[in-house]
């Protein structure tokens, strides 16, 4: 069998921590190899030692059936691998081109030749049916489209082995379908794929062979044609994974959240909330669902005071806090689950332990008379690391460190041991494995059977049926239509997504109006 990639027994150490114990992977040519794990089980440092971000402590590495040492990524280039990381390393206000020639740009008589790569770019997005813009900024194009951007940069560079790190992590699902395709059309093209994922469904649609890693072990490598997502989930996590959450009747009471005719711009003064209305109750968790990009982030922002408003009205408890600041909407009784963990929901350099803390560290009895008590910073802490399984040496690592499931279950943990009145949780099990999933999924419901009012966010309509007690669609800006999920289907909220309404006569007829929810 041919091998192009072969990682035998390979070990990693970060001082006395085990990321990788003896793990074994071998690609095959022109295979869509998955690997499998929980969040913190060691998949991205295994890769990171395949691209040369990370020198191995134990094993060996083939390529192409010779023995190699991958000391940094020029090497791993030269190789013809090349890594597409979860978090892209984009520059932002430069364009396609000039981020996918950044350190390998052409020259014509010693000039660097913008047109001779900008050519280039073009012919290989043509040839894989990326549909790229050379000439567009990053700034400008969606996430979906910054991937391939990510995918261009490594083939601009040679690389036959591609190495996807939690690829769809950030995608839409007409995005997820897209790039399963572009990978589809890159192993006809003669590349092999190595793909990071916890998303069981998108290994069985898209892998050859699975992988499999808990807590930095290899449990073993399968037939993906000869398996199913019931076993590849007891694989991953070492238990039966329920992937369905029971839960009781919900039992909605007073109002806590009611928004009036909000209307919202983004940051070229677009609206994209318009006049919108919805209210949640406690008792009770109200989802929205929609395609990405119709007016859920700046919704969200505004709610929390992270953006402005430029009319309407949100009221918390029947309190106004319309363009009230983020403090002082989160003292009102609001935890926030904020859809870029990274931007808006930690500080990476500080320790986990002190982002656990950020929003009560002003507060008794952690503060007393402006002096912070570390000692019940770090106790909190622990406490909130053990209940909310959080993968991490200890409260002193740096939040950076973390996989990106740890921190996201650090920043749920912390907000949900705030007790709020209205739990806003965007898109919280973006990145978490499926054990993860099922834990999250039953920490909502618990806060709802506690009497909380809960506002969800996904982009996963699996998601936003299981757990919701009501769905509220929304489309161009507008909720335009509420569902029982007990009386609904996945294809009728994908039309109300798409801009159509239901219709006995003309289920495209599109949709106009702006129901009160």
């Amino acid at each position: 069998m041919e091998y192009v990639i072969e990682m035998l027994n390979i070990r990693k150490e970060f001082g006395t921590f085990v990321a990788n114990d003896n793990i074994t992977l071998q690609l095959r040519k022109g295979e869509i190899h998955a690997l499998l794990g929980e969040n913190g089980a060691g998949k991205s440092t295994l890769m990171n030692v395949l691209f040369g971000l990370y020198q191995p402590d134990g094993g060996s590495i083939k390529v192409r059936g010779e023995e190699v040492a991958i000391t940094d990524p020029n090497v791993a280039n030269r190789l013809g691998i090349g890594m597409v990381h979860q978090h892209f390393m984009l520059v932002e206000n430069f364009t396609v081109t000039e981020n996918i020639i950044l350190g390998s740009e052409p020259t014509v008589a010693g000039m660097t030749s913008m047109s001779k790569a900008s050519k280039k770019v073009r012919e290989l997005s043509e040839l894989y049916g990326l549909d790229v813009d050379p000439n567009a900024k990053i700034e400008d194009i969606s996430v979906g489209m910054q991937q391939r951007v990510e995918i261009l940069k490594t083939l601009y560079r040679g690389a036959e082995i591609l190495i996807f790190d939690e690829p769809t992590a950030s995608l839409t699902p007409q995005e997820i379908t897209e790039l399963i395709q572009i990978m589809k059309r890159l192993i006809e093209e003669g590349k092999s794929i190595i793909i990071i994922t916890h998303k069981l469904k998108e290994i069985m649609d898209v892998s050859d062979r699975v992988t499999v890693i808990r807590k930095g072990e290899g449990i073993g490598t399968v037939i993906t044609s000869e398996t199913n997502p019931n076993e590849l989930a007891e694989l991953m996590v070492g238990r039966q994974v329920f992937f369905k959450t029971e839960k009781i009747d919900a039992n909605p009471t007073d109002e806590v959240l009611r928004i009036e005719n909000l209307t919202v711009q983004d940051f070229r003064g677009i609206e994209k909330v318009k006049e919108l209305n919805l209210s949640v109750r406690r008792g009770e968790i109200v989802g929205i669902a929609g395609i990405d990009g119709n007016g859920q982030s700046e919704l969200i922002e505004a709610i929390t005071g992270l953006r402005k408003i430029k009319s309407g009205i949100v009221m918390v408890n029947g309190k106004d806090v319309t363009g009230h600041k983020p403090r002082q909407i989160t003292e009102t009784g609001v935890g926030h689950i904020p859809q870029d963990r990274h931007k808006h929901g930690l500080v990476l350099d500080f320790p986990i332990g002190h982002n656990i803390a950020l929003q009560t560290y002003y507060t008794k009895p952690i503060s007393k008379n402006g002096i912070m008590d570390y000692g019940i910073i770090r106790k909190k802490a622990e406490e909130i690391i053990a209940k909310f399984d959080v993968r991490t040496q200890g409260p002193d690592e740096p939040a950076r460190a973390l996989s990106g499931g740890n921190q996201q279950k650090a920043i749920i943990g912390r907000e949900i041991d705030r007790d709020p009145d209205l739990l806003i949780a965007s898109l919280p099990t973006r990145g978490l494995d499926v054990g993860a999933i099922e834990f999250i999924h039953k920490a909502l419901i618990e806060q709802r059977d506690k009497g909380k009012a809960v506002l969800l966010i996904s982009f996963e309509l699996d998601e936003v049926m299981n757990v919701s007690d009501r769905i509220a669609v929304i489309y161009d800006g507008q909720i335009v239509d509420t569902l029982d999920p007990l009386q609904t289907s996945e294809q009728e909220l994908g039309l109300l997504m798409a801009g159509q309404k239901k219709s006995s006569t003309a289920v495209s007829e599109k949709v106009g109006n702006n129901t009160n929810v």
